[in-house]
């Protein structure tokens, strides 16, 4: 097993425990030292604190596993190229751009295109 995909499943790991551990926090600011006693550990402020402490761990260990990824990722794919030749063995791939408005002339062998017809009498005359 290469190390960035065992990197990538320990950083959802802790990102699953980092989602579980601020939901279980209250919403009412209790985490930033407003209310609560602070007497014992299984007291409302002990549980704020502990999952404080949590959370600031878990976001570390994010962060140093986001940019170990990184840093495989980086090593892990610098020796490859990355191959911008167009495929030209199919008949009229070589053609000029489709949104230049040229018509190109069909590629021998090609069947023939057909034209769009319009019912707008003076089409033909815009043009002249």
């Amino acid at each position: 097993m290469s190390l960035f995909l065992f990197l990538t499943v320990v950083q959802a790991l802790v990102g699953a425990c980092l989602v579980g551990v601020v939901l279980m926090q209250r919403s009412e600011g209790g985490g930033l030292g407003v209310g609560g006693s602070p007497s014992g550990l299984m007291s409302a402020r002990g549980a704020a604190d502990f999952l404080t402490r949590a959370t600031t761990i878990l976001a570390t260990v994010f962060v140093i596993l986001s940019i170990a990824l990184a840093a495989v990722s980086v090593s892990t794919t610098s020796g490859v190229e990355v191959d911008t030749s167009l495929d030209r063995s199919l008949p009229g791939a070589a053609g000029p751009d489709p949104l230049s408005g040229v018509q190109a002339e069909p590629a021998p062998g090609a069947p023939p295109v057909a034209t769009p017809v319009s019912d707008d009498p003076l089409a033909g005359a815009a043009g002249e």
